[in-house]
């Protein structure tokens, strides 16, 4: 794993209460993933960062290994890991994930 790579890294996710590493942009996802991901977060109602690992090869390289968490797109909430689409969207359904959003959100203003 590159250093440089992983201190951008946590700096994004320090800097940014709510963050989306994701396949495309939120008005343009490269898969469906990456679409439900953002379609649900866009849903919170609050703004979210995001980024766009296809043109952040380095950062696609080596985020897997820094989350321990293999596949993309991976949420992450006032840098904590939450997870990947499919939890992502099962926290909404829950009715967990707008709470979170909108606390980190709040805490970072």
């Amino acid at each position: 794993m590159s250093e440089d790579i992983i201190e951008t890294i946590k700096q994004q996710i320090a800097s940014n209460p709510v963050i989306l590493y994701m396949k495309g942009s939120p008005e343009q996802p490269q898969c469906g993933f990456s679409a439900r991901a953002s379609q649900v977060l866009m849903a919170c109602g609050e703004r979210f960062a995001y980024v766009d690992i296809l043109s952040n090869p380095a950062i696609r390289a080596n985020l897997p290994a820094y989350a321990n968490w293999p596949t993309f797109p991976q949420l992450w909430v006032d840098g904590e890991l939450i997870g990947g689409s499919d939890i992502i969207a099962e926290m909404y359904e829950k009715g967990e994930l707008q709470p979170l959003i909108k606390a980190a959100v709040a805490k970072s203003a």
